[in-house]
């Protein structure tokens, strides 16, 4: 049985980091008040001409080099960002230029928050088809670029950045499954207003930002996130106990901690970089996994659960043998 297997990761972050104390200069906020909500201490921010390609550029080529390969190797690039940088072509193919690569399938996908591990499953069903055998998976997003740094309750939440991991077609046993999911009736709690159905007039304007219910959106998470854990561990026959690490979306540490809970799993068996990145969207997964492998917590053959949740709503969970 050909299994899908992460080769190789890697995580890229602007160098201006912005912290609480920061963002208290031009809102009405302090670093205690973020602290005790979110666990957010500081994030990373784009410089004026910095993309969401330049910061997906620098994971995929820390990723190919983690992986021992070549970029012509790679037959497959899916990148998942709601942060591209132009209406098309899709930041995949931008990126596919940019590393030399030519002729293979390059895509953009759009899940927000779930981006990245919908990214995944995607490129794993590529790979057990046989249609690919070395995929570029990766998640980037600069969300300052949507952001109302007037509005306290979503510009603290947020950073930029990009992580990105290799795929390959193996033997050895890699992604045991994927789940995914969607639900459309939740789309006014958590989105971007404005789009190219009202003519990009108030995205001139200025007004094309992040809006956010978030009581409401905490609810929702911590209970989808809840039902995706059992549904993945069913799906496997597997024990909660079995899990080695939980590699979450970093959105805010309270959601963390209730999934964790759930599990039963220690804090220590959590990846957890949200204090030092806040919520980077698509990217929060892939560049909380490339941390940790980089640091020697995560360790070959180690059991990871995956798991995101977004706008729209989307989430989605994905089971790995590393």
């Amino acid at each position: 049985m050909s299994y899908a297997r992460i080769t190789g990761t890697g995580g890229y972050l602007p160098e201006n980091v912005m912290t609480n104390d920061d963002i208290a200069k031009f809102v009405d906020t302090n670093d205690q008040w973020i602290r005790e909500r979110t666990g957010i201490e500081q994030r990373h921010i784009v410089v004026d001409g910095q993309t969401t390609v330049d910061l997906a550029e620098g994971a995929s080529r820390l990723a190919i080099e983690a992986a021992g390969i070549d970029s012509s190797d790679i037959d497959l690039i899916i990148l998942a960002t709601s942060t591209p940088d132009k209406i098309f072509p899709s930041s995949a193919c931008i990126l596919q230029a940019r590393l030399g690569i030519h002729g293979c399938p390059a895509f953009d996908i759009q899940a927000v928050c779930s981006g990245f591990v919908y990214a995944l499953t995607v490129a794993e069903k590529f790979i057990k088809s046989g249609s690919s055998k070395k995929a570029l998976v990766v998640g980037a997003e600069v969300f300052s670029k949507i952001l109302n740094w007037e509005d306290r309750a979503t510009c603290v939440l947020f950073g930029d950045g990009a992580g990105a991991v290799i795929l390959e077609a193996s033997e050895e046993t890699g992604i045991l499954s994927t789940h995914i999911h969607a639900d459309g009736q939740y789309e006014d709690l958590l989105r971007v207003p404005y789009g190219i159905a009202d003519g990009y007039d108030q995205v001139k304007a200025g007004l094309a930002f992040v809006e956010m219910r978030g009581n409401e959106v905490f609810k929702v998470a911590v209970n989808t996130l809840g039902r995706i854990v059992d549904e993945t561990l069913a799906a496997n026959n597997m024990m909660k106990s079995d899990i080695d690490w939980l590699v979450p979306h970093q959105a805010n540490i309270r959601i963390i901690s209730a999934t964790a809970k759930k599990l039963k799993m220690s804090m220590d068996q959590v990846v957890v970089t949200v204090n030092k990145h806040g919520n980077t969207s698509a990217a929060s997964v892939p560049l909380a996994l490339d941390v940790a492998v980089r640091d020697g917590r995560i360790k070959k053959n180690e059991l990871l659960l995956l798991e995101a949740f977004g706008g729209g709503f989307t989430w989605g969970s994905v089971l790995v043998r590393f």
